[in-house]
């Protein structure tokens, strides 16, 4: 069978699920949503799910990924229940506006090894609420975790009374089929690797990608350089570092930066010298490109197959740089538990090295600072082109949304035009539907030519 005619049978499988579910009620897709969600955050459920993960991808470890499920999951749908999807979703009586929500059709939804447990729920679930039907493409090396998330949800459908094909997956995954999905599909949500991002975007219909991560944390004099370092720790060993918000580049101000290096040893980081680093950087990148081998693995099997040796107590890989670019490869996005060390002294220099780094990886993505000076945290995000400023929090925890801050929770992050996205912000609920405007006449008159330039010409030269 033809890759066309494989992904054409899904899609119309797709489409008569859809049909059913157009015609449910808020109350029916609410009460379907929290028992997927429910079911996958039991711990058990989520553990086997999160081992599995672990020994298909060998990326990551189990307790990040059982807290995707059983922490992050239920913080999506307690921010997402409260937004309607169904009917009129917005009125405005002085304009005379009503806006209603109407389903996109059919999504295709790619699927990374890196998070292979959590983004089909993720998708899946706010995709329901919207009335559509969901296509899985996983990657080839997580499939049968994706999978099994899959067919669990399939499954509670079903025992609902809900068609079960509003979830399918593709068991046979591969770029073409991917590819041809994409153009088939209604909408792409794309969570991958940059070129699958890159091929959503170029499949002919609309979709939402994400860039490049690689987020960069400037540390000032003004922190509090302990629960700073503490934060760091956090959120670099999330999942070991497989998430694109992970912290890669610390810019630490000269006067602090021995105590904060001091502080990060303490936390678990061990500094590498200048032969342990250009161990570090052969075995890091071949040929030019990040080696697999080291994605998400802990620190002493990044250490062991560099050829050194670490401490047991030792839980992140920490490199001094004072280059950017293309030469200085450590600059760059690393998904691993290594993080680069830079200096600097005047508050300028750390805007100047925010960028550049982003610049050259992770364009529009995020950046953070741990500072207690609001004027450095405003010049931090007036003068950076990254589309999110994480404040003193873990940025590989925070930048996706999380209880303590106001982020949308997501496992889609925009990157807006600099990373090459339609989207600057978190990708969520409202992103998941079409909408349909009603305007009726309301009673208003035309502005005078005063009223609408006022004193605004008063200075412009006119032709």
């Amino acid at each position: 069978m033809s890759t066309e005619k494989t992904v054409s049978d899904l899609v119309e499988r797709a489409k008569v699920a859809q049909k059913i579910v157009e015609g449910y009620s808020q109350r029916k897709l609410d009460e379907l949503a929290a028992a997927i969600v429910y079911t996958l955050s039991r711990y058990e459920v989520a553990q086997k799910i999160a081992k599995l993960a672990v020994a298909e991808t060998d990326m990551g470890d189990e307790e990040s990924k059982i807290k995707k499920l059983t922490k992050k999951m239920p913080a999506v749908f307690y921010q997402v229940k409260s937004v309607k999807t169904v009917g009129v979703i917005e009125r405005d009586l002085e304009m005379g506006i009503r806006k209603i929500a109407k389903p996109v059709g059919i999504i295709a939804a790619l699927v990374p090894s890196t998070n292979s447990e959590a983004t089909p729920v993720f998708k899946g679930v706010l995709s329901l609420r919207a009335r559509n039907a969901i296509i899985f493409a996983p990657h080839p090396r997580s499939k049968n975790t994706t999978k099994k998330v899959v067919d669990i949800m399939r499954n509670i459908l079903e025992k609902n009374g809900a068609p079960k094909d509003l979830f399918i997956c593709i068991e046979t995954p591969s770029k073409e089929i991917s590819q041809e999905l994409m153009s088939q599909c209604d909408l792409t949500m794309a969570t991958g690797s940059g070129d699958m991002v890159k091929a959503a975007y170029s499949s002919g219909k609309p979709a939402y990608g994400v860039g490049a991560g690689n987020a960069v944390v400037v540390i000032d004099e003004t922190a509090n350089l302990a629960d700073a370092a503490e934060k760091i720790r956090i959120g670099k060993l999330g999942d070991l570092a497989s998430g694109c918000s992970a912290e890669n580049s610390l810019v630490i101000k000269e006067s602090v930066y021995n105590e904060m290096i001091d502080l990060l040893k303490t936390e678990g980081g061990y500094l590498v010298n200048q032969e342990e680093k250009e161990k570090l950087k052969d075995t890091m990148w071949v040929d030019g490109h990040l080696s697999r081998e080291i994605v998400a693995k802990p620190a002493s099997r990044i250490a062991e197959a560099a050829g050194f040796s670490i401490p047991n107590k030792a839980k992140f890989i920490m490199v001094e740089e004072s280059g950017i670019g293309q030469g200085y490869p450590f600059s760059g996005e690393k998904m691993s538990v290594v993080v680069t060390i830079y200096k600097y002294n005047e508050f300028d220099e750390a805007i100047e090295k925010v960028n550049k780094i982003t610049a050259y990886s992770g364009y529009g993505h995020s950046c953070g600072i741990h500072s207690n000076n609001d004027v450095h945290i405003m010049q931090l995000a007036l003068n950076t082109k990254t589309t999110k400023v994480i404040v003193r929090q873990p940025h590989g925890m925070a930048n996706s949304g999380a209880w303590f801050n106001g982020l949308a929770n997501t496992f889609s992050l925009g990157c807006g035009t600099w990373g090459g996205n339609i989207v600057s912000e978190n990708v969520t609920q409202k992103h998941y539907m079409n909408t349909t405007w009603v305007a009726e006449p309301i009673d208003r008159t035309e502005a005078s030519e005063e009223e609408i330039f006022g004193d605004l010409i008063k200075n412009a030269v006119l032709i």
